[in-house]
Formats: C-alpha cells, sequence, structure tokens
C-alpha cells in the first residue's frame, strides 16, 4: 500500500490552471479532464500499447499540470495497466490528492465465474484490483457494461457492500441503453443502495447519439459524464489511417475502424481541421474544448501516449468556442446506429 513517508514532487507550479468540479451530485472534486490509462500496459494485449517506461513519464505529466483524476480497468493489459498506474501514482502523488477509477466486467481468466457482474467476480475483481493499484480503496468503481446474465439487484447489492466495507468510495457504469441506466438508478434507490454517481459514455463530435437519451437522463438525476472516446480514436486529432498522419494505433486498432466508418464521420473530423487552423489551435484542443462546453460534461477521459499528449489536452480547457465556430463543427453531424455498448 502507498507511504507517506517520503515527500511527493511539488506540482502545484504547474497546475493552477486546471479546473476542478464536483463529480456528479457527489462532494468529490476532479479535474475537468481524466487521464485514460487503456495505452499502458504490453504490447501482447494491443501492438499499441506503451510500457511503463514511457507511461510513468504521462502520470507525472498529467500531476504537473493538475490533472488529479485517472482511469483504468482491470481488462487493460489483463491487469498491467492497473499495476503501472497504481506504481506511478504511489511514487508521484499522495494518496489522498489523486481520485482513482477502475472498472469490473470483463473477463479475467478462462473460467466461466471469471467475468460479468455476479456478486462473486465482482468480490474476486475489486480485490485483485486493489492489489494490483497498491491501494486501500478504489475511488471509482465503474461498471463495464451491462452484463445481460446478472440481476442488476445482485450487481448493485455487491457494489453497495464494497462501499459499506471502505473498499470502494463511489459507483459509477459505463455505455449502457438510458433505460438500464435508469433501471439500476431506480432499483438503488428503492432498495437504499449507493447509486452510480457517473456514467462513463461514448461520446464525441462525430457520435452523439448519447444527446438523445443517455445525456438528458444523467442531466435530471445530476450524474457525471466522463465521455470516452472524446478524439473519436484520434479521428478528431487529425490522424488518419493510411495517410501522412498515420499511428500504429489507427493502423492496427480494429475495434476503432468498426465505430468511426461512415462517410459523415471523416467530414466532420475535417470541418474541425478547418476550425483548428483559423483558431491556431490544434484539432484535438477544438474537439476536446466542444466536448467540455456541452451541458453536463464533467471530464472527458482521453488517452495519451506521451507528456505532449497530455499537455495537448490541458490546452483545450484555455480555448473558448464560439457560437459560430460551435456551428461549423455540428452541422455536418449524421445520425449513427448505436455504437459502443458491447
Amino acid at each position: 500500500m502507498w507511504t507517506k513517508i517520503f515527500s511527493k514532487p511539488d506540482f502545484s507550479a504547474d497546475n493552477r490552471s486546471m479546473q476542478y468540479v464536483n463529480l456528479g451530485k457527489s462532494g468529490l472534486k476532479v479535474s475537468r479532464l481524466c487521464l485514460g490509462c487503456m495505452a499502458f500496459g504490453t504490447t501482447e494485449w494491443q501492438a499499441w500499447t506503451i510500457g511503463e517506461k514511457e507511461s510513468r513519464a504521462v502520470v507525472r505529466r498529467a500531476l504537473e499540470l493538475g490533472i488529479n483524476f485517472f482511469d483504468t480497468a482491470d481488462v487493460y493489459s489483463s491487469g498491467v495497466s492497473e499495476q503501472i498506474l497504481g506504481k506511478a501514482l504511489r511514487d508521484f502523488a499522495r494518496r489522498d490528492q489523486v481520485v482513482v477509477a477502475t472498472k469490473v466486467n470483463g473477463p479475467t481468466g478462462d473460467g466461466a465465474n471469471d467475468r460479468g457482474l455476479s456478486r462473486g467476480h465482482i468480490l474476486n475483481a475489486v480485490n485483485a484490483s486493489l492489489r494490483r493499484l497498491q491501494t486501500d480503496y478504489i475511488d471509482l468503481y465503474q461498471v463495464h457494461r451491462w452484463d445481460y446474465s446478472t440481476p442488476i439487484e445482485e450487481t448493485l447489492e455487491a457494489l453497495n457492500d464494497l462501499v459499506r466495507w471502505g473498499k470502494v468510495r463511489y459507483c459509477g457504469a459505463s455505455s449502457m441503453f438510458a433505460w438500464q441506466f435508469c433501471t439500476s438508478l431506480h432499483t438503488a434507490t428503492r432498495n437504499g443502495w449507493a447509486r452510480f454517481v457517473s456514467m462513463q459514455n461514448h461520446y464525441n463530435l462525430v457520435y452523439r447519439e448519447e444527446e438523445r437519451e443517455m445525456i438528458p437522463l444523467c442531466r435530471h438525476e445530476g450524474v457525471a459524464l466522463l465521455p470516452w472516446s472524446p478524439l473519436a480514436r484520434g479521428l478528431l486529432a487529425g490522424i488518419r489511417r493510411g495517410g501522412d498522419t498515420e499511428t500504429l494505433r489507427s493502423r492496427t486498432d480494429e475495434y476503432s475502424h468498426r465505430l468511426y466508418a461512415l462517410p459523415g464521420d471523416l467530414a466532420v473530423a475535417d470541418r474541425v481541421i478547418e476550425v483548428a487552423a483559423r483558431l491556431g489551435s490544434r484539432p484535438s484542443q477544438v474537439a476536446l474544448a466542444w466536448l467540455i462546453a456541452q451541458p453536463g460534461i464533467t471530464a472527458p477521459v482521453f488517452g495519451a501516449r506521451t507528456p505532449e499528449h497530455v499537455e495537448e489536452a490541458a490546452g483545450a480547457l484555455a480555448l473558448n468556442l464560439e457560437s459560430e465556430d460551435m456551428r461549423l463543427i455540428e452541422e455536418l453531424y449524421q445520425p449513427h446506429p448505436v455504437l459502443g455498448h458491447e
């Protein structure tokens, strides 16, 4: 577990421009940007992941810039992401000064019960995550999608027990249908259990279907919105598969190709580049600034493979888009089928 015997680096000089808000209706303060740690781990999991040395540099720069919110999952690199994040935060930060989020649901072994949101798997998974993160508690424990094979009552009661036992401070959820999330909130309220305080949903300039049901629901209920893939897997940062800006991830990440394949997606992304050029900003900053300006958004979960990526994301907080800028980057949007719930 983390020690406080030795002093931690003083990052106060660099983080004065960071903004902090409450996580939904909770009293927990989080930075307006959340560093997603899916890229931390081993190339045995994904070709585009980065190792511990590179990951530590990213975490350190995030802390220097005032980011106190870090998101991972037990399935990222089969737990290696949690290990790297836990060790880096132990070395660079005080435990009570950072907000650590992880997730449960995905397969963590070959057994029939090594996945899902059953009570048994949740209890086993949280203990494994605590060990890898080298901490006594998880600030935000999120269900990683909906489990169709487990009654929601069983899942919510198990999560409530984790809160009562002090292993988890708050509970959250990730992409699902609005009726599923509404059922979860109602069930927790009816039984006096801990409610989900956050929703990590799929939302960006090229995928805005969440504006129909989920976002209005979360705003009504005071639930924090933590959009994942805010840059559409790099598309909104100007990265193009097969072009001069192609990266290893854009070339090998097949999931992103399934998410962003409509002709209109590229048109929106190109418009973001045009607006960014006129404003003297980076496309990623325009995309993040638009997202942060949307009602109800608490903290986009952005990924980074270098300290420069973190600096670029932090720069979005200082970018104020005019109404004409917003109109230009919104007007080309085309409706999509539901994406990201699997």
